[in-house]
């Protein structure tokens, strides 16, 4: 019988490393967005600053480990085998939770699933117990769950949620009224203040609430802080207020970069200190339950947990180990940078391609808001709305798209100052506060003050925070019932139930793992449209070159894919042929959104090229369209189960598909070199394929009306050879935009290179 207890020991051992793993992939967010977001360092740099974090704070992470142990339940009401399971259940659900959310690049709530799997768990080893005791009914639950402290736990998780957006909103609408976007422009003063106030902020909660319980710290360094609180912030505000405007006076030190380093230095160790017990928690106190249980000698089913109640400090060692795989996850974890991408993209001040569509929820807390603060700002003078106004006017930017920061650097040290401070409070009362919900919602709410959820982008940003909380909340129900459902087959099935699920989770996931890497290796190869970034005609030709290179490319091996799809019969190919073409219709409708920002960027004297840039856009939207509809009818024939196509139409189409391959590739190979001689050679292929459609189209008449029997062949055949009419034109159309805009282009400067020779 011991045999199985160590075997369940070696088991939580292998599941807090990958549960650190994919804890920290996932948790990763809460301290990476600001930093990441705002470019204010290099990647490098900031995740050398994160890890110093971590390592320290999961070094002051043990007060925390008491939530695991006694936290959720009464351990004096279990035996030491009722534990075991309640424990293995946690673990064995956390793990496949979070690697599940990892996978959706969505940020979850460790703190929430912990707490809810611990609950889950232990109500179902209770229920059990319950019911097999005559004695007992369900009122009886109360006695074996940690009512008080668990309420406590679950209330300051859900209103965490609201503090923290509300705090985070109203600290940026101030500093912005402050500083302005314009920041860098204002008086030193300004920045050393905001500094003092932000760096004080920061250091009193991590040193003296995060760090509290470290050993390190000496005991008279606690007790004056603890009687002098007052004191120490005082002095440390002159201090760094002084400080920040000695080295912008005299260094001209980046105040704000130097905010943000130590605000994702705070963060990481407050994540640590906080999120740690998260991961190695539960393990741990199986560990001390398995040390308490051998020591007594008695039979596991028969022992009382009552030591989990006694204080105990964890292994100094174990810590340094949890902080060291953290640290290794955090510069290793392609799905930390998902995660990550998902909060930056909802907090971003300019437009982004957004991820989430817009709901009846997210429509109606927008219309809502909108005549809430249509209400409030009737109230206010008109001199205090044209001064804030202008506080909130953004400076014009020259960088290209992928070189602007999501946000500037006042929000980003708000953001750090804010989240950092309200979850070191909440580690310094012991509450497992959800760091994930606190950095999130802070980010939210200063994006919200920021004004960046304009008109144009509100009900995207609304429905992606919904869809987020939402999230959260899946969370909590789902760990509740799956980590009951654990402990409920572990309890029945034993060893073997031990085993198999234990199998089940290192193969789902593996299985996530490689379906993963493939997926990020396939959109690292994909071919991508680029926006046009030129301000130029000469620039817009050219950069326009790639992308029409690119979507021929990609609309031979569609049409080809249809084309042989059909012929085989091959559903599989025809449904990947339809996400293929969806994506490239995506990308082309979002270079289209972005015309406004393109025709904003043009020269004076190149506003023509903006008629050349929105017939090219025309002409690919045409294209992709007949595509679409090409596939989808090709995979509505097959996957209806219709008659296949005749041999002939079968052996037609293959003919055309050759040519309009040949003609495909002709038109790659000249945008690929930028051979305009090569495009006038492909526009004189024009009759002749526009010919080979008729032709075809004039058999297939002839055939129905002597030998063809079916219908919906008919219908298939004609639609194809229509939509393939249409696709030439479109591709065509663009070939004598493109060689047309070229001439006009060159000419000019041909001529005044003959008036200087001259």
């Amino acid at each position: 019988m011991e045999n199985l207890y160590i075997y369940m020991l070696a088991a939580l051992a292998f599941l807090a490393i990958a549960d650190l793993i994919v804890g920290v992939s996932n948790d990763a967010v809460n301290f990476l967005n600001s930093a990441i977001g705002s470019k204010a360092v290099s990647f490098k740099t900031i995740m050398i600053v994160a890890s110093l974090g971590v390592a320290v704070g999961a070094l002051t992470s043990s007060g925390m480990m008491e939530v695991a142990r006694k936290g959720i339940f009464n351990p004096g009401e279990f035996m030491f085998n009722e534990i075991m399971i309640i424990f293995m259940a946690v673990m064995l659900t956390d793990i496949l939770l979070l690697d599940f959310f990892n996978t959706l690049g969505l940020p979850t709530s460790t703190t929430v699933s912990i707490v809810f799997e611990l609950l889950g768990a232990s109500v179902a080893i209770a229920l059990i117990k319950i019911y097999s005791n005559d004695a007992e009914n369900i009122t009886a639950l109360t006695s074996y769950i940690n009512n008080s402290k668990a309420i406590e736990i679950i209330l300051g998780i859900l209103l965490s949620v609201v503090v923290a957006f509300t705090i985070g909103a109203v600290i940026q609408y101030i500093s912005r009224l402050l500083l302005s976007f314009k920041f860098e422009e204002k008086p030193i003063v300004y920045s050393a203040i905001f500094s003092g106030f932000a760096i004080t902020s920061i250091m009193y909660f991590i040193i003296v609430k995060g760090l509290k319980n470290a050993t390190f710290i000496p005991s008279t360094v606690n007790e004056f802080l603890d009687t002098n609180p007052y004191t120490f912030i005082g002095i440390s505000f002159l201090i760094f207020t002084l400080l920040s405007y000695i080295a912008v006076e005299l260094f001209n030190a980046k105040i704000y970069t130097i905010i943000i380093v130590i605000g994702t230095f705070a963060l990481a160790v407050a994540f640590a200190g906080n999120d740690l017990v998260n991961f190695i928690g539960v393990p741990i106190a199986a560990y001390n339950s398995y040390e308490a249980w051998v020591v007594s000698g008695v039979a596991p089913s028969n022992y009382v947990m009552t030591a989990l109640g006694e204080p105990v400090q964890t292994e100094p060692l174990l810590l340094l180990i949890a902080g060291l795989v953290m640290v290794l996850t955090l510069w290793f974890s392609s799905k930390a940078k998902a995660v990550v991408k998902t909060s930056v993209d909802l907090s971003r001040q300019d437009e982004v391609k957004e991820r989430f569509e817009p709901n009846f929820l997210s429509r109606n807390i927008v219309r809502l808001s909108i005549g809430l603060n249509d209400s409030v700002m009737r109230l206010l003078p008109q001199s205090f709305k044209g001064w804030s106004n202008n506080q909130f006017v953004q400076p014009t930017t020259f960088l290209k798209k992928q070189d602007r920061p999501a946000f500037d650097l006042v929000r980003a040290a708000v953001n750090l100052m804010v989240a950092s401070v309200l979850i070191s409070i909440a580690t310094s009362m012991k509450l497992p506060l959800s760091t994930t919900y606190v950095t999130f919602m802070v980010a939210m709410g200063t994006s919200l003050a920021d004004r960046a959820w304009g008109s144009e982008s509100a009900v995207y940003r609304v429905a992606g925070v919904l869809n987020v909380i939402g999230g959260w909340f899946f969370t909590a129900l789902s760990a509740f019932v799956a980590a009951s459902l654990m402990a409920y087959v572990l309890f029945i099935g034993g060893g073997y139930a031990l085993v198999g699920l234990f199998v089940l989770a290192i193969f789902l996931l593996a299985k996530n793992y490689l379906t993963h890497r493939k997926k990020t290796k396939e959109q690292r190869e994909e071919d991508h449209l680029e926006r046009a970034e030129s301000s130029s005609t000469q620039g817009v030709i050219h950069e326009s070159a790639s992308n029409i290179a690119n979507v021929v490319k990609r609309g031979n091996k569609i049409y080809t894919s249809a084309i042989n799809g059909l012929a085989t019969q091959n559903l599989a190919t025809l449904k990947k042929n339809r996400k293929q073409i969806s994506k490239l219709s995506d990308e082309i409708d979002d270079l289209k959104d972005n015309i406004f920002y393109f025709i904003r960027n043009l020269e004076e004297p190149s506003v023509s090229a903006s008629n050349f840039y929105l017939n090219i856009l025309g002409s690919l939207q045409d294209m992709t369209q007949s595509l679409d509809y090409i596939s989808r009818a090709s995979h509505k024939h097959i996957n209806n189960n219709h008659k296949k196509l005749k041999f002939s139409q079968i052996k037609e189409l293959k003919d055309l598909d050759e040519k309009m391959e040949t003609l495909f590739v002709a038109t790659q190979n000249a945008f690929e070199s930028r051979s305009f001689e090569m495009i006038g050679e492909v526009i004189v292929q024009k009759p002749i394929v526009f010919n080979l459609v008729k032709e075809k189209i004039q058999r297939q008449v002839e055939r129905t009306r002597t030998e063809e029997s079916s219908p919906k062949n008919t219908t298939l055949y004609f639609s194809l050879l229509l939509e393939t009419k249409d696709l030439l034109t479109a591709a065509m159309n663009l070939l004598e935009e493109y060689y047309s805009a070229h001439d006009s282009s060159v000419e000019p400067a041909k001529a005044s290179n003959t008036e200087e020779s001259s």
